[in-house]
């Protein structure tokens, strides 16, 4: 795939299935780079492990900088890439939609919108203004000449609000208002996951990495799940691993992780160089 109307095209039709893909998703350039190596069809960024590869928090990023990461990473590698793009950094529709447009143009194959405010008081928007949200994002991704996959996510569970009846209907308010894909990160068990898929006529994405969350792509095939991402999860992986390593010279004086890790060679193998 070169261009970014076949990438977009072959993002899209992943999403037909038979059964659900794995979308993982890579936090640098270096890590796309080896994600592509190892097989994978499509990547998505993560805005948390962007943020920690910074040494920032999750949503403290603009949106400059976290378009100009993703370009970066589209142009590591020759998948379709997807963009986790918060809350399109802006309450009013105008601005959503025009986060949509400047994603496009960074040469992404897909982005999210999320209906988490980002404030600690009122942390979900009002369903009405995420309605809206979602529409003008929808509209954005129409009026491009190549099928961009839009994804709308419903973030109750993310925020502590565990209402899947709120959720479900606010997932299907936003496939009424133009999603291609529906997500509700937070999601754990068969039960919930199940009712979402049965409540919705889109391809409905699952979050693994969570605490909790014990099912495999099989099951998660059968339930009728049709994208699994991996959110933050290989990036905190990867720091764990780290911090594992760390406090290991700082209070053993040893250096066991050293048998764990990869070689130099390889990763200049998979790299390409």
């Amino acid at each position: 795939m070169t261009t970014q109307s076949e990438k977009a095209t072959a993002f899209r039709a992943l999403h037909d299935g038979p059964g659900a893909f794995i979308l993982p998703n890579p936090w640098d350039v270096g890590t796309a780079r080896l994600l592509t190596h190892l097989g994978f069809r499509a990547l998505a960024t993560t805005s948390a492990g962007h943020a920690f590869s910074l040494g920032r928090a999750d949503n403290t990023l603009g949106r400059d900088v976290t378009l100009a990461h993703a370009r970066g990473i589209v142009e590591a590698t020759d998948l379709p890439v997807s963009a986790d793009l918060g809350n399109c950094f802006g309450d009013d529709p105008a601005t959503v939609a025009e986060t949509i447009r400047r994603a496009a143009e960074a040469g992404l194959a897909g982005a999210s919108v999320e209906d988490a405010t980002g404030g600690a008081n009122d942390p979900i928007y009002p369903l009405a203004l995420a309605v809206e949200r979602v529409h003008a994002a929808a509209e954005a991704a129409r009026a491009l000449h190549f099928p961009f996959t839009l994804t709308a996510r419903a973030e109750n569970f993310l925020v502590g609000r565990r209402d899947l009846v709120d959720t479900i209907q606010r997932l299907q308010a936003y496939q009424e208002a133009g999603a291609d894909v529906l997500y509700a990160p937070g999601l754990t068990t068969r039960d919930e996951i199940a009712s979402v898929v049965r409540s919705v006529d889109r391809a409905v994405n699952v979050l693994i990495g969570l605490k909790g969350f014990a099912l495999d792509l099989a099951t998660l095939s059968a339930i009728g799940v049709r994208r699994v991402s991996t959110g933050s999860a290989l990036s905190r992986a990867a720091l764990g691993a780290f911090l594992r390593a760390a406090r290991e010279l700082r209070d053993r004086g040893t250096f066991d992780f050293n048998d764990d890790a990869a070689s130099s060679s390889d990763l200049a193998k998979m790299l390409g160089q």
